[in-house]
């Protein structure tokens, strides 16, 4: 036989790989190679070349004639034509369907070696002697079953191919597999024969040993999580199902399938909904607060942290490794740390309400994306689980899953068995919380809801927007709710909706759920840049946090069918970038099947036998509350390219809404600070100011209200608080005032296993400001250096106090002027006092009945809604 070249292609029709050696893959070192002019050869190139919508908690759903979208017909592009995907849809529904069927692995082998791919691929024959040579190489007939699968669903291009010349007899299979065989006999088991760059028998590499394995790890995942609709050969018929739907020149479009399980309903339409708007219906925001702390006992926390944040680019400065969302360096801590400290803020708050500890269980959804999993688990170990205990963390890691191109559905691979991976998108949370038993660990923690929060949303913690979603769907035993705000241009977001269905039964449905913004073509929606008059105005933005009714989540992950799944996509609108073996950057049009966690409300409809014209918000088991957008969503997911005058989720852009917070919420402290303008003023300047404040001050702004009063920040000034017991009266800033504690909210005792657990309250630092001047040159603002949103600055001088233990600082009717820096010892109290020469320093040892207490203290109350503060001690 001749030799003759062969490469694999991308969607661009540039190379993914080429062999040029004599070298083959394991797979094909065993079977007889097609020849060329065969038109199912399989060594054909496998990737084919080629706020005002927001009412009062009573509004009903359709007053003011809130708009309707109905389904209308869409053109979409016409089929890719080398690939017909009826044919190829029809062949691997039969061949799921007969595998359903089957009773036993073997049973399973015998189905899928009569698919004409399989049995063109593994010649008559091969299949037992590739079992008897597999076994010494740790793969088992489920594993070859695995293989099969791939073939059988298209994808044997993964399996690599060579090109060469091949010796007559070596054309055999027979002789290949028997060579194998005879091979793997000889192979010391124990590694003797060296390590690394080693060939096996002259035939595999270590290397490719181990991407073999890999591949199988990830066709084994890919095999029991999608379990429901069919394994790997239900994935391929999801991805060519969706590709399909894009193609079909026309065609009615209604609720997807894959997003709604129910029969096929008559029409859909989706209406503004009208939810619970925070920020105008203050009385009964601070009430569905208050909901939210007494039921903190019955919460778990959800943190979806899985995916691999490409568009952040974010690397690690030492070894130059990529890295996931979690470890981005963020005003001075990771994300993932900024995540539980806003989580023990409200614990925090429970404490001084009620006097009792309250730690709350975290599940944390990983995935092997950028070493995801072993970083997060790796922080978690080095900062001692946060003084919450191991145990009272879940992490669970998410299958990876193929990219496909957009064309023909073939995986993308970037070397022989080495196929694109990315995560599977945040919604296959629910079924991998159930399959992993995260459901069952919340219960054992006596747990019945869950507030879901993505990791790069750094604002979804502020004032009463969760502990309002937490506490109304506590309260009105809700099974699902959204925390919603109005749209922002530039934004690449779904938007919330009330979806009213008319089933083929002849009766209604009625809930709230999410369109993706990459649905909106389905639906008539223009998903270009918000304009005032455009339909996408009309409806809130989906800010992936919600609350979970646990149980009821349960139930539906627990389904054997695809609605375990929700809301399955493939977006195709961004091009895949990837780098090959050889370091060619590769940009190919394609994607990945994803699901959305937030449309497992579709599950959650509430049916009625007529049609209802009136409100019904109120009674759905679905819910939504709104609230200012800086107070419910602003993201650092994307890293600013330089010459972007865009800063809509980047860094930069989160900075500037997190001081626009506390621009208001100190301004409602009649604190003077300077005006902050649009975003494009400071998109070299930096923010006007920086001022970071611990979640623990609050996080509510009623309390954080109570612990500052009066006085100025000028422009250009730095604060950053990280301490809870604190208290400002009348301070002029003009500079930088650091104020740090090691016991910010309590101090850490070993329990009962020998784990640190934090307890609150217990030897908290303090500080106390009253009718200060601090006034020194501040931050360095001409430095380019500058990175304002890690908080990495220069400065010239600053004022900073260091709180060890439970040390405590006081100043009282002082100035001070210039670069100070003042480090208490635990177990004393510095205070500060004006004097002749500029001011005096006293320390003095605390009191020992007053070490774990402290010499004052901020009691909480419950006032009717409200929470009033009262300051206790000296």
């Amino acid at each position: 036989m001749a030799p003759y070249p062969v490469a694999l292609y991308s969607c661009n029709t540039s190379p993914l790989f080429f062999f040029s050696s004599k070298s083959f893959s394991l797979l094909h070192s065993l079977l007889l190679p097609p020849h060329p002019s065969s038109s199912s050869s399989l060594l054909t190139p496998g990737l084919h070349s080629s706020s005002s919508l927001l009412s009062s908690q009573s509004a009903g759903p359709f007053s003011c004639c809130p708009p309707r979208v109905s389904t209308a017909p869409v053109e979409y592009a016409t089929p890719f034509p080398g690939f017909d995907f009826g044919h190829e849809l029809n062949r691997l529904r039969a061949l799921r369907s007969r595998l359903s069927s089957a009773s036993s692995l073997g049973e399973k082998h015998r189905v899928i070696d009569a698919d004409p791919r399989v049995s063109h691929f593994f010649h008559s024959g091969s299949a037992g002697l590739l079992a008897r040579a597999s076994g010494p190489l740790g793969f088992d007939s489920y594993e070859l079953f695995l293989l099969k699968c791939l073939v059988a669903g298209g994808q044997e291009h993964v399996l690599g191919t060579w090109e060469g010349e091949v010796e007559s007899v070596r054309s055999s299979v027979k002789a290949a597999l028997y060579a194998l065989v005879e091979m793997i006999e000889r192979l010391d088991v124990n590694g003797a024969e060296g390590v690394g760059k080693r060939k096996i028998g002259g035939c595999l590499e270590d290397e490719e040993v181990q991407d073999l394995k890999k591949l199988l790890k990830t066709l084994r995942e890919m095999e029991e999580f999608y379990d429901c609709i069919g394994g790997i050969i239900g994935y391929q018929i999801m991805v060519l199902e969706l590709l399909n739907e894009s193609t079909l020149e026309s065609r009615t479009t209604h609720w997807p399938q894959h997003a709604l399980a129910s029969i096929e309903s008559e029409f859909v339409e989706i209406h503004s909904p009208s939810g619970i708007d925070l920020s105008r219906n203050t009385g009964y925001a601070s009430q569905a607060a208050l909901w939210g702390i007494e039921g903190l006992p019955d919460l778990g926390e959800i943190y979806p942290l899985g995916g691999s944040a490409d568009r952040l680019g974010l690397v690690d400065p030492d070894t130059g490794e990529c890295l996931p969302a979690a470890m981005l360096p963020y005003c001075g801590r990771t994300l993932l740390e900024g995540l539980i400290r806003d989580l023990q803020a409200r614990e925090f708050l429970y404490y001084k309400l009620y006097g009792r500890q309250c730690i709350t269980p975290v599940a944390i959804m990983t995935s092997s994306a950028k070493n995801n999993h072993e970083r997060i688990t790796s922080l978690c170990e080095k900062l001692q689980w946060f003084g919450r205990g191991q145990s009272s963390f879940q992490l669970f890691e998410q299958p990876l899953v193929p990219a496909v191109c957009a064309e023909d559905g073939q995986w993308m691979v970037w070397k022989p068995f080495m196929p694109v991976c990315k995560p599977g998108g945040h919604g296959v949370i629910w079924k991998l919380a159930y399959d992993k038993g995260v459901f069952q660990w919340f219960y054992d923690h006596g747990r019945k809801g869950a507030t879901v929060r993505q990791v790069s949303n750094v604002v979804a913690a502020t004032d009463v927007t969760l502990l309002a979603l937490a506490g109304i769907g506590l309260r009105h035993r809700k099974k699902l709710g959204f925390a919603s705000c109005e749209r922002n241009s530039g934004a690449t977001e779904g938007i919330n909706v009330l979806v009213e269905k008319n089933n083929a039964d002849g009766k209604w449905s009625y809930g709230l759920s999410c369109i993706e913004y990459t649905e909106f073509g389905k639906f008539g929606i223009n998903d270009g840049p918000v304009s005032p008059n455009s339909l996408q105005a009309e409806f809130p933005a989906n800010t992936n946090i919600l609350y979970v009714d646990l149980p009821s989540v349960e139930l539906v992950a627990s389904c054997k069918d695809e609605s375990s799944l929700p809301g399955m996509v493939l977006n195709i609108k961004k091009p895949i970038v990837y780098m090959d073996q050889f370091g060619n950057r590769h940009s190919v049009t394609g994607g990945r099947l994803e699901c959305t966690m937030q449309n497992i409300a579709d599950k959650f409809a509430n049916t009625y036998s007529s049609r209802c014209y009136k409100a019904i918000e109120d009674d759905l088991d679905t819910f939504i509350v709104c609230n200012e957008r800086r107070r419910v969503t602003s993201s650092a997911k994307k890293k600013r390219k330089h010459s972007d005058k865009s800063l809509h989720q980047t860094p930069e852009g989160s900075l500037l809404d997190i001081m626009r917070n506390a621009h208001d919420i100190l301004s409602q402290c009649d604190i003077k600070l300077p005006e902050i303008e649009g975003n494009d003023k400071y998109l070299d300047s930096g923010p006007p100011f920086l001022i970071l404040l611990h979640p623990a001050l609050g996080p509510l702004w009623e309390v954080i209200r109570q612990k500052f009063s009066g006085g100025s920040i000028s422009k250009g000034s730095e604060l950053k608080v990280d301490v809870a017991e604190f208290l400002w009266r009348d301070v002029e800033l003009d500079g930088s005032l650091i104020i740090e504690a090691d016991n910010a909210m309590g101090s850490t005792k070993l329990d009962d296993s020998g784990e640190p657990i934090l307890k609150y309250g217990l030897r908290c630092g303090r500080c106390k400001l009253q009718n200060v001047k601090v006034l020194n040159d501040g931050i360095d603002w001409k430095f380019r250096g500058n990175i304002y949103w890690k908080h990495d600055v220069r400065r010239f001088e600053s004022l900073k106090v260091k709180l060890h233990g439970n040390a405590e600082f006081e100043a009282n009717d002082v100035t001070i002027q210039g670069n100070h820096v003042f480090e208490v010892p635990d177990g004393h109290k510095l205070t500060i006092t004006a004097a002749p020469a500029g001011f005096d320093a006293q320390l003095i040892p605390i009191a020992p009945n007053l070490m774990d207490t402290g010499s004052w203290h901020w009691n909480y109350m419950i006032i009717g809604t409200n929470i009033q503060l009262e300051l206790v001690g000296s």
